[in-house]
């Protein structure tokens, strides 16, 4: 098959995408990650809640389907065989669990790289819930078009594309995709042309609530945020340098990005009839619920379930198990019955 506008070679996609899921997984990165801004985020405590902990409804409408709880397994990627592997685990826990569930980048796979498990195989897996495709802007600006994202939906069987943003990690990575003229026109193409969903989301440096207006005003249906206090893929970058100098700039840009919890409230308030994803940085059932109370109708996990991904479908059910657990406790002891009811609930000043 001929290479596509700005291919590189299979060995150093592949290669890269594997070291990123080493790197995210080793507790040095940890260390540099920005705050996420949740705990400066606190509920007020309703000590006589008057409803029921099991019958707490979290269900809730994503692209034409129903959810058992409010939640996105977010986007993941790896080379090839390792992201196959993932892809099934995460596939297979979302079915089971109810909860929506994102693909990493199909690069590898519309350039004909190996499919790393994108295929018709996940829809086997998980033919009742959300599987969104995903797709890089930088693609868009190297030659990506309506085509190579009908062929990503396909693949897939997708209810939706995400188009995920990355500039900062292009800008310090060797040989990154730096000119992103002409991308904002090339994502409303998109929207004009699929016959899915156009998502737009970050990769962990946040969307301000005035690009997330200019997007939505472009044709996009969903922003994710995406915010700081994840995984920093600035740091990842560092990590893989290889010179001082690269790894120096890197790291100046470890923390740069809007806070989850900052962005979720600006491009609600911009967006206030779109739907929005909180993701980054969300550790646990209880920045679920904050992220929810903030204004996200649904919230993403990626980084904080790679371990369990790396595992068994099994560890992947029992860690959103738990996150689904926590986030119905917070919910309980906001005296919120249901999501919407989460959406009001009081916080503490200051």
């Amino acid at each position: 098959m001929a290479e596509q506008p700005g291919a590189a070679p299979s060995r150093d996609i592949e290669g890269r995408k594997s070291d990123h899921l080493d790197i995210v997984l080793a507790p040095a990165l940890a260390a540099r990650r920005a705050p996420n801004g949740f705990d400066r985020i606190v509920f007020e405590h309703v000590a006589l809640p008057e409803i029921s902990l099991p019958e707490i409804d979290l269900s809730t409408d994503f692209l034409g389907r129903r959810l058992k709880a409010p939640l996105l397994i977010s986007s993941m990627t790896g080379g090839p065989a390792r992201s196959a592997r993932i892809n099934a685990y995460l596939a297979e826990a979302a079915e089971t669990l109810g909860i929506a569930f994102a693909v990493g980048s199909q690069r590898i796979a519309l350039e004909g790289r190996g499919s790393g498990g994108l295929d018709r195989s996940l829809r086997v897996l998980a033919p009742n819930i959300p599987i969104l495709g995903n797709i890089g802007a930088a693609q868009l600006a190297l030659g990506y078009g309506p085509d190579e994202a009908r062929r990503a939906v396909e693949m897939i069987d997708a209810d939706a594309l995400i188009v995920h943003l990355n500039p900062l990690q292009e800008a310090v990575q060797a040989g990154g995709d730096t000119d992103w003229r002409g991308v904002l026109a090339a994502i409303e193409g998109l929207a004009r042309a699929l016959t899915v969903p156009v998502v737009v989301k970050e990769v962990g440096a946040g969307i301000s609530g005035r690009l997330a207006r200019r997007l939505v005003d472009a044709g996009v249906h969903a922003i994710d945020v995406a915010g700081a206090g994840g995984t920093s893929w600035a740091a990842v970058e560092a990590e893989r340098a290889m010179d001082a100098a690269t790894r120096e700039t890197a790291l100046v840009f470890s923390d740069w990005g809007i806070a989850t919890p900052r962005a979720i409230a600006d491009v609600r308030a911009a967006c206030p009839d779109t739907l929005v994803i909180g993701s980054g940085g969300v550790r646990n059932g209880l920045d679920a619920a904050k992220a929810i109370r903030l204004g996200a109708d649904l919230a993403g996990q990626a980084a904080a379930s790679l371990v369990s991904a790396e595992h068994s479908a099994e560890a992947v059910v029992a860690h959103f198990s738990e996150v689904i657990r926590q986030l119905r406790i917070a919910c309980f002891s906001t005296g919120s019955a249901d999501r919407a009811a989460l959406r009001e609930a009081a916080l503490l000043e200051g």
